[in-house]
């Protein structure tokens, strides 16, 4: 069957906390994507109209994208936006991952949808054998599940991109022993011995990375592509606070033994901080290291991607993500 190009594209989930760079990277691949026609985003009234949106949807309306609002637990709604699109791209985050299994119902139901790219952005969820049982997948394994048995038409598109390295950074209040990094007080907390390789990839290359796969249907479609920014480890992220603050840190370490421990108890009490301690140990554990990557099936050099420098200047310079 022959590869579909994209020429109307609706993004859901646009506004939100990776929505925000897939939206802006279409919007600047619009030059590459010579196809493209219309972009436009399906969005609530109450994100349509909060203050604090508009200025990201002023700017993104100057570049010619339309905002549809409408509820995407509606039928009606999305049906509406869906009419004349033709790619779909799902942002939506962690909370509302099993909404997209009725968005695909009507995307295959659509006479026109034919590409559907579903919130897959992050760790991947079928890496081995073990990945199946892991707690935090399993809503995405739903959705995966619900597309091999029921999405026979529009064709699929999945960028797992492992853990965003800008939200990796962070020095979470309660989660402490997770690992992270206090650059305002100079301390980091590190898992093992802060030497465990992990691919990450930060969260504008994530946007660059979809716009790529939308530029590339032959390459992407029907394919779950795995994309990295750069491979680093826990010390060498310190090493880099260290160099652009001129400071050294005050250093402490959680065991595996540590953190699977409290990871189970968080797990037992019901805290939502156990996820995060989950997938901690699965980055720890090589689970985002590939001996190949589809970056060069994309087209996407090394130059073309942030260097992890960046992602920590940000950082020092309060601009996190």
């Amino acid at each position: 069957m022959a590869s579909s190009v994209p020429s109307k594209i609706l993004v859901i989930g646009a506004t939100g906390v990776i929505g925000k760079y897939i939206t802006t990277a279409i919007l600047a691949a619009k030059p590459r994507l010579s196809s493209l026609s219309h972009i436009s985003i399906l969005t609530s009234p109450g994100t349509a109209s909060n203050p604090a949106k508009q200025a990201l949807l002023s700017s993104w309306k100057s570049q010619g994208l339309t905002v549809i609002t409408g509820d995407i637990n509606s039928a009606d709604d999305v049906r509406k936006a869906y009419k004349d699109v033709d790619t779909v791209v799902s942002c939506l985050g962690r909370t509302g991952l099993l909404e997209q299994i009725e968005l695909l119902r009507l995307a295959e139901e659509s006479d026109s949808v034919q590409w559907f790219f579903p919130s897959e952005y992050g760790t991947d969820i079928e890496y081995d054998e073990t990945s199946k049982d892991e707690k935090p997948h399993q809503n995405k394994l739903k959705v995966r599940k619900f597309i091999r048995e029921n999405v026979k038409k529009v064709k699929i598109t999945y960028v797992v991109t492992g853990p965003y390295a800008d939200m990796f950074l962070e020095y979470k209040p309660g989660a402490e022993a997770a690992g992270g990094y206090d650059w305002k007080k100079k301390k980091a907390v590190l898992i093992g011995e802060g030497d465990d390789r992990i691919g990450f990839t930060t969260m504008p290359d994530v946007g660059k990375f979809v716009a790529a796969a939308l530029a590339s249907p032959q390459a992407s479609q029907g394919r779950i592509l795995r994309v990295q920014s750069f491979v680093r480890t826990q010390s060498d992220i310190l090493a880099e606070f260290e160099k652009q603050t001129a400071s050294k840190f005050e250093i402490k370490y959680t065991s595996k033994a540590e953190l699977r421990e409290t990871e189970k108890r968080l797990w037992d009490e019901g805290n939502p901080l156990a996820t995060g301690f989950t997938l901690r140990r699965i980055w720890s554990d090589g689970k985002t290291l590939y001996e190949k990557t589809d970056n060069e099936r994309l087209g996407v050099k090394p130059d073309d991607l942030e260097p992890l420098s960046a992602v920590v200047e940000r950082a020092v310079m309060g601009k996190g993500y």
